[in-house]
């Protein structure tokens, strides 16, 4: 009796065991969502079909509260909620960590809309209604970049450049010099690096877009065209650097 118990005993550890290791490989996602329903079922295909680890969250305060207290891979934040919206939510992930990806989900389908995402530090933006297979394709895709990136050592050793008097530093996003120090958003930090990764050479238009939005459609143009024009700002006080058009083809760093 007593051998079978230890058996019995060790069994139940081995699967424990097992359980616990399955559930720290699995992928942590944070989904912030005031529709019950919605999120629900957002939740349970995540787990069944995604095989990932997703905590729910009905608003935004809640949602910052759960982000602080856990550790995730990445976030899900509707726009419209109540007590805090899903860009005010995403910019105070922001300030608390600057890298785990955000996909923001919302009814607005405004150009304004998806730059404000874009600029809060947003990595991705679908608009409801949307099929739950495309979000997701779109997490999973998400993860494989992250992945690819880790793994990249030679993309992870160009994460420090010199523009002009500027220095860039891409992973804590920050531009400085003798008087400034200017915090960039994500996507302000992807484009000015590929920038600077090209330097003194063209970037096109086709590359920038697809590395980062992922789709060279006509709106992600129009929202690169906006970063673009802030990073001239950025960069405005050194009259040796320049960000300029090569027209029909992209763009190009000018550093002399």
């Amino acid at each position: 009796m007593q051998n079978l118990n230890q058996t019995l005993s060790g069994s139940v550890f081995s699967e424990k065991s097992v359980y616990t290791n399955k559930l720290k490989k699995m992928k942590k996602i944070l989904l912030v969502e005031d529709d019950p329903n919605l999120g629900l079922l957002l939740q349970d295909y995540l787990q069944l079909k995604g095989k990932f680890d997703v905590v729910l969250c009905t608003d935004g305060e809640d949602g910052l509260r759960t982000f602080n207290k856990q550790s995730f891979d990445l976030c899900i934040l509707d726009v419209m909620m109540p007590k805090k919206d899903g860009f005010t939510l995403g910019k105070d992930i922001r300030k608390v960590n600057g890298q785990v990806p955000i996909i923001f989900a919302t009814a607005k389908t405004m150009l304004e809309d998806k730059s404000a995402a874009y600029d809060l530090g947003g990595d991705d933006y679908i608009t409801k209604p949307f099929r739950i297979e495309e979000l997701l394709l779109r997490i999973n895709a998400m993860f494989k970049r992250v992945a690819n990136k880790s793994n990249n050592g030679d993309e992870a050793e160009e994460s420090l450049f010199t523009i002009g008097k500027y220095n860039f530093d891409y992973t804590t996003q920050i531009i400085t010099n003798e008087d400034q120090i200017q915090k960039l958003s994500t996507k302000e930090a992807e484009l000015l690096r590929l920038l600077c990764l090209k330097k003194n050479a063209v970037l096109t238009r086709e590359e920038a877009l697809l590395t980062i939005w992922h789709d060279d459609n006509y709106f992600n143009g129009r929202s690169m065209d906006v970063f673009l024009s802030k990073l001239r700002k950025y960069l405005r006080g050194d009259s040796q650097v320049e960000i300029i058009n090569v027209h029909g083809k992209g763009y190009k760093l000018l550093v002399s």
